[in-house]
This record gives C-alpha cells, structure tokens and sequence, in this order.
C-alpha cells in the first residue's frame, strides 16, 4: 500500500473514531467469507460500521484518542474494528452473540467515552442498557414522581379541609 493511501485510511479512521461513541477490537482469523459478511450484515443493522484495518494504521488513528494507549496492546494479529457511533453498547451485543456459534470471532477490547474495557468484560458490556433505555427509565421516574404529587397534594388538601372543618364544628 503507498504512503498516500495509507495516510487516507488513517485519517478515515480517526474520523470514525472521532464521531463513535464506542470502539471495539476484534480478531477474526479463520472466519469464512460467507461468516464475515453475516458478521457485518448484523452490525449494519443496528447502525454498526466494521472495518478490517491494519494494526499499525489504527494505532496512529488512534493516538488521539483518550486510551489509545491501553487499546495499542490489542492490536495484534488480525484485527477489524466495530464503530458504534449512536449506541455504544450495540456491538458488544452482536459480537456476543455472534461469538457464541462463531468461535473464530474474538472480542480483543474496546473503548467507550474513554474507558477502556478489556476482553473479559464482554458479557458486562454486552448487558448494559443503552442510553434510550436509561432515557426511558429516567423518564418513567420523573414521570412516577410528577404523578405521585398530585395524589399527595390531593391527601394534603384533603387533610386540610378536614382540619378546617374539624376547628369549624367545635367552634359551633
């Protein structure tokens, strides 16, 4: 590859670096053509975008990155990379899920916001919620709370009432 060419792949990859919310490292040795291509058709359909790039491409690609450093250890063998640029948990699910009936499939480590997660930490990753999930959680609290104030405001304006009426009849 020539050095113009390797300088656009770098710069390509520093800009998906850049717009994603999380980055994962995975090896994919002994994987079949027909496997990859299921591989990326499961990425592309939660909005994952998976690149096979060099090692020493994606570690200056990566030199801007907070834990780039941690992450240069993962880069050896085959590597491709799983950007997840509007859910960053996204592709740990579909990396767990495809490794289970695809053993040649293997999770290296990733990067969100960041933190950097090792290998054994798929499973952790994989099971955290994704930020429209927490939105919607956070919503259903706020939404319980702002309805519980009315039934309390009811039962203290009630109370109240009851207390006036209560002065009022002893005052008769």
């Amino acid at each position: 590859m020539k050095r113009e060419k390797k300088e656009q792949v770098v710069q390509s990859v520093a800009e998906k670096v850049s717009r994603s919310q999380g980055i994962y490292l995975t090896e994919f040795q002994g994987l079949s053509v027909a496997r990859m291509s299921e591989l990326r058709n499961e990425f592309r359909k939660v909005g994952v975008e998976y690149r096979v790039v060099k090692n020493t491409l994606v570690k200056k690609a990566l030199s801007d990155l907070a834990g780039a450093d941690k992450l240069a250890v993962a880069l050896k063998s085959t590597t491709a990379v799983a950007f997840g640029y509007d859910d960053p948990i996204a592709p740990a699910r579909v990396i767990k899920k495809f490794s289970k009936d695809n053993e040649a499939l293997k999770f290296k480590m990733a990067a969100i916001d960041g933190v950097v997660f090792e290998a054994s930490q798929l499973g952790m990753l994989s099971e955290m919620l994704t930020k429209t999930e927490n939105i919607g959680r956070a919503a259903g609290v706020i939404n319980s709370v702002i309805a519980g104030v009315p039934m309390v405001m009811n039962a203290v304006m009630r109370d109240l009432v009851s207390v006036v009426d209560q002065v009022g009849k002893q005052k008769q």
